[in-house]
């Protein structure tokens, strides 16, 4: 697929992937539009990547948890509160606790899907669909 639309192929067919950063408050700071097709974990870095992640814990899904993205959240100084996979050859420690806010992102991400521009995707170019979702945002901290 042409790179400016960020549609990929996967196996529910063409879809685009919101990735969102939130606080700890469920506030949006940062999106990333990917294609279907690329995973969780590659987009986690680059969204990670601009901003200070020191004293900061990371909460995500079992997608996130490799090796790569926790060596890096460790490297800037901050923790991480992922649950290993069931077939992982090293598990670590999570703190199930912890890990209960992350419905946070999901609550936001139901907010977000109420847009029907957002939860259809009727755009066509990716950085017009990033502005419809940041608008939404917008909508959604102002509520």
């Amino acid at each position: 697929m042409v790179e400016n639309q960020a549609i990929g192929l996967s196996r529910g067919g063409r879809t685009t992937k919101i990735h969102a950063v939130v606080d700890g408050l469920g506030n949006p700071v940062r999106f990333l539009l990917t294609g279907g097709q690329v995973h969780d974990s590659r987009a986690a870095k680059t969204l990670l990547e601009s901003l200070d992640l020191s004293d900061s814990n990371v909460i995500a899904d079992k997608a996130y948890g490799t090796t790569e993205l926790r060596q890096y959240i460790t490297a800037e100084s901050g923790t991480y509160t992922i649950p290993p996979k069931e077939n992982a050859k090293n598990k670590w420690d999570c703190d199930y606790y912890v890990y209960c806010e992350r419905h946070l992102i999901e609550n936001f991400f139901n907010l977000l899907k109420n847009y029907r521009r957002i939860a259809t995707r009727y755009d066509k170019l990716a950085h017009v669909f990033l502005s419809a979702v940041y608008v939404a945002s917008i909508c959604i901290l102002l509520k």
